[in-house]
């Protein structure tokens, strides 16, 4: 089993599962690592494509992921500057993870949804 108990503050601060986790399982960058899965993506367009996340967001969670080794962020000269985001190798593999679990929640949203309304009634 893994060791997923943390008793202290420095323990849960030095948690490879909590620290690797904490950076690749929430909303946006679960999001951002879908989008680029299968080409790389200008800001632009990688704003577009999620459609309901801020540019300081995007901004943020793209300097994350890459801080981490999980994709590459190239400038192309211009005019105009362009800025592409790509997933690395590592950020391949880490997506080839988390798509299973993407497609468990659409294959169970429906059930799950029924579940919460039910909830909410009692």
């Amino acid at each position: 089993m893994l060791k997923v108990t943390a008793l202290t503050k420095e323990e849960a601060e030095n948690c490879p599962i909590r620290s690797v986790l904490a950076k690749v399982t929430g909303k946006w960058q679960l999001l951002i690592l879908l989008t680029l899965s299968n080409e790389p993506y200008r800001f632009g367009a990688l704003k577009r494509m999620i459609g309901d996340i801020t540019q300081r967001v995007l901004t943020e969670n793209l300097r994350t992921l890459e801080n981490d080794g999980h994709l590459t962020r190239t400038v192309h000269a211009g005019p105009p500057i362009a800025v592409t985001y790509a997933l690395t190798e590592q950020g391949h593999d880490l997506i080839g993870v988390l798509k299973p679990l993407a497609k468990w929640a659409a294959d169970n949203y429906s059930a799950i949804q029924q579940v919460r309304e039910a909830g909410k009634s009692t």
